[in-house]
């Protein structure tokens, strides 16, 4: 068990030496060329336990996507933020959306 193990991940370690790179997934993505305006979305009721994500605009092969909107899970202790684009050195940059710690009132 223990040599299976060990032979993982030594595999798994010569594979980060190929060049193979990860990024996060929040990384910003950076374009020359404005998303189109915001779809209008119905919202549906609300769900117990779970929040509505509004749909957004994403660039995905070399051009802009709608994302329709969907429910998720809802974490306790923490804040839903939409996605944004926002206008940085003459570019638009995306940030990804996430889930973000709310921040304690101590």
């Amino acid at each position: 068990m223990i040599r299976k193990i060990v032979l993982a991940t030594m595999v798994a370690a010569s594979l980060g030496t190929i060049g193979i790179i990860a990024t996060p997934a929040t990384a910003a993505v950076i374009v020359q060329v404005a998303p189109p305006p915001p779809r209008t979305e119905a919202a549906p009721q609300a769900r117990r336990g779970h929040v509505w994500v509004a749909g957004h605009w994403v660039w995905r092969n070399r051009h802009h996507q709608w994302v329709p909107g969907t429910w998720i899970r809802e974490r306790c202790g923490y804040q839903y933020v939409q996605p944004t684009w926002a206008q940085r050195d003459g570019l638009l940059a995306h940030g990804a959306r996430q889930l973000e710690a709310r921040r304690s009132r101590w």
